[in-house]
């Protein structure tokens, strides 16, 4: 018994991405989150104008869209100096003196002598126990240069040091010993140098394609914040917006980090239709629970700041774009997955190129839901935490608004993501099946060799 003689390998298109592997047409077409990409298998001239019919379109409403909602910067607001509503600068302690707190507390309520309670404690700690009474230099803005005494009681969860950087409060409208207070420690240094690290892991493992992974990760941040937060605040529909910015994030993140080919415009039409769909989805369910969005004191103060912002559909905006990233992942692995499968074996059906690629993608859905489930759950361990002290049941817990809104935002995506296996799988198959010896456009597709002059097709 023979087998099917492979495809070509073509040469990199020099005005594609030069950063894609061509991997030998005997890969394994296991499951993995790597995306190389070898060289796709081609499809006909009729399909890549069907597909470009579909997406040229699409992408020019995204784009004339985001030029018609274009915000032109956040609207100006009166401060109140509350949570992050604050005039802030850079500050830094120049010195550390430990006193008695009783006497930098004095004007405070003496302890009761109860101390089974949070607040007795706290008020026995303010007259008992060693305070810090830390100088701190303003180093920004106007009043550069400036000291002020800051009190550290011995319980506080944020101890200051000698010499530390600190972001400290400004209120103009409180007495001058009053107007400035440390609030945050300055944190930019190690921040700055975690992002460094790993800017560089992913351009050393990833090379060329981990740059262009990089960029496209600037560009989407870009979108969300010169865009999609300023639009929203300007009274833009939040879901409007937030389909029309996960979609341009999603075609320039694709393309940009995939290249310009029929295997990820199927992704990208894969990932369309589940983010429609977790769009239906959410605006049911958010409505048909009563979920308002207003759950925290940082969603109470943008309703009170901005009240004619729609905070339900602000929910529904964030669970399309947190959904969005997972939702490449999965598009773009079953989309190669279909592409491997197809070179490894061109005789291969349609059926047969969909069920062996859903074998993948039934791996890749357990891991992506577990890992939904368990990422919520270690964000959300201090709260639920919280309710196991208070002793409240599973049920009052799943159903309270706080966590109902987190229930429904992690099950709608998860739906979106399972949906998108089929989908895209779908769509995979049926592309690289269409395309056949004698297919017009197409010539021998799986021929080592071809008649004629020989010319390789592009893909």
């Amino acid at each position: 018994m023979t087998t099917s003689p492979q495809p070509p390998t073509e040469p990199t298109d020099p005005a594609g991405h030069t950063g894609h592997s061509h991997s030998g047409s005997g890969q394994s077409a296991g499951h993995s989150h790597s995306h190389g990409h070898g060289p796709a298998a081609p499809v006909s001239k009729h399909l890549r104008k069907v597909i470009a019919a579909v997406l040229i379109p699409f992408a020019a409403a995204v784009f004339i869209g985001m030029a018609v909602l274009w915000p032109g910067g956040a609207p100006a607001h009166e401060r109140t100096g509350v949570g992050f509503d604050r005039q802030t600068q850079q500050g830094m302690v120049v010195s550390i003196e430990h006193v008695d707190c009783k006497s930098v507390n004095a004007s405070q309520v003496p302890p009761t002598g109860d101390t089974s309670t949070p607040e007795g404690r706290e008020a026995q700690a303010a007259q008992t126990g060693e305070c810090k009474k830390a100088t701190v230099k303003v180093t920004t803005g106007p009043d550069q240069g400036r000291t002020f005494v800051e009190i550290v009681q011995p319980g506080a969860p944020r101890q200051l040091t000698n010499g530390q950087g600190v972001v400290v409060a400004y209120a103009p409208d409180a007495p001058r010993d009053l107007q400035y207070s440390v609030i945050d420690v300055d944190r930019k240094f190690p921040m700055a140098l975690l992002a460094g690290i790993f800017a560089v892991a992913v351009v050393v493992v990833g090379r060329l394609r981990g740059l262009f992974a990089l960029i496209a990760l600037v560009i989407s941040f870009g979108v969300l914040t010169l865009f999609i937060l300023p639009a929203i605040l300007q009274g833009s529909n939040p879901l409007v917006v937030a389909v029309i910015g996960a979609s341009a994030i999603m075609l320039i993140g694709l393309y940009m980090c995939h290249g310009l080919t029929a295997r990820t415009s199927v992704a990208v039409l894969g990932t369309l239709v589940s983010l429609l769909l977790i769009g239906l989805l959410g605006s049911v369910f958010i409505d048909w629970a009563f979920l308002s969005g207003n759950t925290d004191d940082n969603t109470g103060l943008i309703h009170g700041l901005y009240p004619d912002i729609d905070m339900s559909g602000l929910l529904l905006a964030g669970v399309i774009i947190g959904s969005l990233g997972v939702l490449d992942d999965v598009t773009i692995t079953q989309t190669s997955a279909v592409w491997e499968l197809h070179q490894a074996d061109p005789s291969m059906g349609l059926r047969g190129l969909y069920r062996a690629a859903m074998r993948i993608g039934r791996d890749h859905i357990a891991s992506v839901v577990n890992t939904l489930v368990l990422a919520y759950a270690g964000a959300a361990l201090p709260l639920l935490l919280l309710f196991s002290i208070a002793n409240s049941s599973m049920g009052s817990v799943a159903t309270s608004e706080l966590v109902a809104v987190e229930i429904v935002r992690t099950l709608v995506g998860s739906i979106g993501l399972v949906a998108s296996v089929p989908v895209t799988t779908a769509l995979a198959a049926l592309v690289v099946s269409a395309d056949r010896p004698g297919t017009p456009g197409t010539g021998a597709a799986s021929e080592p060799v071809r008649s004629g002059r020989g010319r390789r097709r592009k893909r």
